[in-house]
């Protein structure tokens, strides 16, 4: 299938397209079938690297495209590139920017199933949020110390006892509100704000 074919499939999708981007290239993120799609009622998920939330441009753009309805998420690292449309159409990248399309039913289930599980250990993209020294929690304090303490989700779940998912979560908004690129650069860039005075020494 050609990409004009693909751009067509697309813009008549129905129900729902699903889109895993790792940002290895650089073309075009979303277009304006996109955004038509949306406004005819199709759903749309996202997944993106974490690295978007605070790259020249791609936040606004996926900013847009959350405010226009699509469910937005983060991952650490998106593997590939896949075009789910309608559960019936998969498309993944092929040789010197073309793109291979499949409606093989085993090859579609598959890729459902595996952008699945990614949607699963993802975290909601949301809008950055001003906010004061005043602002932070004692939890959100607690995580940002072991942030920048290099702990992982997982101990730092631990720790706190609670679920690394709520953990990925906080994380997800802690950096957002800071404008941080890292784990670790959050928890300095909260030092740097006096979020964690009261903790330190």
């Amino acid at each position: 299938m050609s990409v004009v074919g693909v751009a067509a499939k697309v813009a008549s999708a129905s129900s729902e397209v699903m889109i895993a981007r790792s940002l290895a290239s650089r073309s075009a993120l979303f277009g304006q079938v996109d955004h038509d799609n949306l406004r005819r009622g199709v759903r749309y998920r996202v997944l993106v690297p974490d690295r978007a939330r605070t790259a020249h441009g791609v936040s606004a753009r996926l900013g847009a495209l959350a405010l226009a309805g699509a469910e937005v998420r983060t991952l650490p690292k998106v593997p590939l590139d896949a075009l789910i449309v309608d559960r019936a159409l998969t498309v993944l990248p092929a040789e010197r920017d073309s793109v291979a399309a499949f409606e093989l039913a085993s090859v579609v289930t598959t890729a459902v199933e595996l952008f699945g599980r990614m949607w699963q250990a993802a975290v909601p993209f949301t809008a950055p949020v001003e906010t004061s020294a005043g602002e932070v929690t004692d939890r959100e304090r607690e995580l940002l110390m072991l942030l920048f303490a290099g702990c992982t989700d997982e101990a730092a779940a631990a720790k706190l006892n609670i679920s690394v998912r709520t953990v990925r979560r906080t994380v997800s908004q802690l950096m957002d509100r800071l404008g941080a690129r890292s784990r670790f650069q959050a928890g300095a860039k909260a030092a740097d704000r006096g979020w964690l005075l009261d903790r330190v020494g």
